[in-house]
């Protein structure tokens, strides 16, 4: 426990010293505070909360800015160990494999987390300066940012399992992303094929439709079994991944 703890700090301090971070972090917070722009500019008399939470976090600027950012995070985190060499150091101290692993996964699901933080400020602001109330439901509020750290979670599972793999930053980003971006298509899938379970099977893996109805405050119980044990696979498999290259 001692060791993930001061390799989660070195990867937290390494996120907070790195331009790159701060760099994703204003372009994320530019896309969602575009996209809440325009959920401003269309919002009607009547509007309820889940519709608001709908515009804002359900859809494509949160996803735009999902799906550039995390693959950019994630990049170097094994990447730029094997790039400088000081992967042999690490793996060579007195650390296991699963404490490396997950120490580099919640220091970037931590920044992950805070890059969200900022939006929280939305809801508020559209009730103090529209002229139109909204009755706040906290349940939907709750569940949409609930449904951004699940699939955000698995999402930073798969750019640290891609980045695993390679020592160029640029090759890792473009593997998650396009892993990530099968996941975002599988929910358009489920609305445009005409076979019924080929649209059943793609939107149980539907990202997109996982994040409408946790932006409606409806937390079944089969989306999360979901993220939280795919995230748990893809960390094993990370783990099986590095143990297998260190011999190399």
């Amino acid at each position: 426990m001692r060791s993930f703890l001061l390799l989660w700090r070195r990867e937290v301090g390494s996120f907070f010293l790195s331009p790159i971070a701060y760099i994703m972090s204003f372009f994320f917070l530019v896309v969602m505070g575009v996209g809440f722009g325009f959920t401003v500019q269309h919002l009607t008399a009547g509007s309820m909360s889940y519709e608001v939470l709908q515009n804002i976090y359900a859809s494509f600027f949160p996803w735009l800015s999902v799906l550039i950012a995390v693959p950019v995070l994630t990049m170097r985190s094994f990447a730029e160990e094997r790039k400088f060499g000081t992967i042999e150091t690490l793996m060579t101290a007195p650390v296991s494999d699963t404490a490396v692993v997950l120490s580099k996964y919640f220091g970037c699901l931590l920044f992950y987390v805070v890059m969200w933080i900022p939006t929280i400020s939305y809801i508020f602001i559209i009730n103090k300066f529209s002229t139109t109330k909204i009755a706040l439901d906290p349940g939907a509020l709750l569940g949409a940012y609930l449904g951004g750290l699940l699939i955000g979670g698995l999402f930073v599972a798969i750019g640290i399992f891609c980045s695993s793999f390679t020592s160029n930053q640029i090759v890792a980003a473009i593997m998650s992303f396009a892993v990530m971006m099968m996941l975002f298509m599988a929910g358009l899938v489920s609305h445009i094929s005409n076979i019924e379970w080929v649209a059943r099977l793609t939107g149980y893996f539907s990202s997109l439709a996982h994040m409408m109805d946790f932006s409606r405050g409806v937390v079944d119980s089969r989306p999360v079994v979901y993220y939280v044990t795919s995230t748990a696979a893809v960390l094993f498999a990370t783990i099986r991944v590095v143990e297998a290259r260190k011999w190399k």
